[in-house]
């Protein structure tokens, strides 16, 4: 797995989950790079978990702090990381962004792993 070179070191991606009807909803978010995945780190009880849970088709793009798109989407498969597997995604999260290092995140997140399709 690769990631596109329009995501790669980028501040911010657009994820887009999928409703049960169908509709896509477009979210900013901070996302690492780790292995050649990317990992977002959200609340379990958000409305990008619970999507994902029901549909792990997402798309993902470089947008703006705002969620302006900026690049290419790309499909992607999303998967949610058992708390096991959080250690070497909320390192490379705390390397990109200094903020995610306060102690104020909730104590519901979890970790999505996202694997863009080749």
């Amino acid at each position: 797995m690769t990631i596109p070179k329009e995501i790669h070191g980028q501040k911010y991606i657009s994820l887009t989950t999928l409703r049960k009807n169908g509709e896509a909803v477009k979210t900013p978010v901070w996302f690492a790079e780790h292995d050649g995945k990317l990992y977002v780190k959200t609340r379990s009880d958000s409305g990008k978990y619970k999507r994902i849970r029901n549909n792990p088709q997402v798309g993902v793009a470089a947008c703006t702090v705002g969620g302006k798109i900026i690049g290419s989407e790309f499909s992607a498969t999303a998967r949610v990381l058992p708390a096991e597997d959080w250690q070497e995604p909320q390192n490379a999260l705390h390397r990109k962004y200094w903020l995610s290092r306060l102690p104020f995140w909730s104590k519901k997140n979890v970790f999505v792993e996202i694997a863009v399709a080749s």
